[in-house]
């Protein structure tokens, strides 16, 4: 485990607790993520369905087969043989890494200079 804080990992224990005491594992996709559904639902409600994530929680690790059964929009995840050969794998949101996307200017690539095409605004005018 990761190093995390220690309301974190109560957390984590107590997600843990509740399912091995309630839960019944549905999968596992390629993050190493595991998909747990209750055993029993009451009737009347919707059956309870939940991730448990490999290293840090973070809700972009869930891929869009996992994600549309975790929000009840499937029955059962879509199977991997479904992907069509023009889609991408689905990759966590990288904000606030080093892998983050850049816009070239900021990426230390010189920016072309200034043409002279315009003028400042000046508030006295």
């Amino acid at each position: 485990m990761e190093n995390l804080s220690f309301i974190r990992r109560l957390s984590q224990i107590g997600t843990l607790l509740h399912t091995q005491f309630c839960g019944r594992e549905v999968g596992r996709d390629a993050f190493g993520n595991r998909y747990y559904r209750a055993r029993k639902t009451p009737k009347g409600l919707r059956e309870r369905r939940w991730v448990f994530y490999k290293g840090e929680p973070e809700a972009s690790k869930v891929p869009p087969e996992w994600h549309i059964w975790l929000h009840h929009l499937a029955d059962a995840p879509i199977p991997d043989s479904a992907r069509k050969p023009w889609q991408k794998p689905p990759v966590m949101n990288m904000t606030g890494t080093p892998q983050a996307w850049m816009p070239p200017a900021l990426e230390g690539l010189d920016r072309p200079k200034a043409t002279g095409d315009y003028q400042a605004w000046h508030p006295e005018q």
